[in-house]
């Protein structure tokens, strides 16, 4: 055990709480990544190559939120924990008790983009390009509401920095909910910005490509730091439900990225 331990934080997961109505800190988080990122990909659409419309990008809103929330809890239902809910299914609607996955979440975005670019007549890669820069926004706001609530901790650990979580027992342990907010949020979010401001958009794909794998690199390092779910604990060599889930997701990455590169570049629209 660390000589010197840096004490968890007794956060309160209720934000506001008026009368029997409590808002927590974990649905801030989603609508501050939410409307964030909203932000963002208004800003991004009026630079240069303009695929999208404006009108386009306020409509995804709504679209990026269900595409959220539901692809998100039934992939955690379907990745995670298939069994219990199969056993309590109306504990599937009992979303303020957590349990949400971020590539169920994805899956359900991608989802909402192709029948959004569709609907309104936009190329698919066009749109998610737009898109993609500004999830890690979403991810970082995530995995400090994570932190909050003393969730999806990291293993046991004797770094300086280790933390005795509430939910975790007497052990100390990483604090892996801040190397994800890290790794996922702030350092995906520079990357896709530097690579945005470099004009990748005049490629369709390879802003989405360098998103995918970008974000499968950091959840597979992460995931050597973070305890498994215990449900379903350690798998193949050793491996975690979530680095499995990134494989493919790192595979469509490089594979976008190659296809992308190939086709010719874009002119930019005025």
């Amino acid at each position: 055990m660390p000589l010197y331990l840096i004490p968890y934080p007794a956060f309160n997961p209720v934000a506001i709480q008026l009368g029997p109505f409590a808002i927590r800190w974990y649905a801030l988080a989603y609508i501050a990544g939410l409307l964030i990122g909203w932000r963002y990909c208004l800003a991004i659409a009026e630079r240069p190559p303009r695929l999208v419309e404006r009108q386009a990008v306020d409509d995804f809103l709504v679209w990026a939120t269900l595409g959220v929330v539901l692809g998100g809890r039934i992939g955690y239902i379907l990745f995670y924990n298939l069994r219990y809910y199969s056993e309590y299914p109306l504990q599937m609607l009992y979303l303020w008790r957590g349990g949400m996955s971020f590539h169920g979440g994805l899956l359900g975005v991608i989802l909402a983009i192709f029948f959004c670019a569709r609907s309104r007549k936009a190329p698919f890669f066009g749109f998610s390009d737009i898109i993609a820069p500004a999830v890690p926004i979403g991810l970082f706001f995530g995995r400090i509401a994570n932190f909050i609530n003393g969730e999806l901790y990291g293993r046991p650990s004797n770094v300086p920095w280790a933390m005795i979580f509430p939910k975790g027992g007497p052990v100390p342990r990483h604090p892996s909910q801040l190397y994800e907010a890290f790794l996922e949020g702030i350092v995906l979010f520079l990357v896709l910005l530097f690579a945005e401001r470099r004009g990748v958009r005049g490629r369709p794909g390879l802003m989405t490509g360098y998103f995918l794998s970008g974000y499968a690199i950091a959840r597979i390092t992460c995931e050597f730091f973070r305890q498994p779910d215990p449900q379903i604990g350690y798998l193949w060599f050793g491996s975690t439900e979530g680095q499995l889930l990134s494989i493919p997701v790192l595979i469509a990455g490089v594979v976008i990225i190659l296809w992308a590169r190939r086709a010719p570049r874009l002119q930019s629209q005025p």
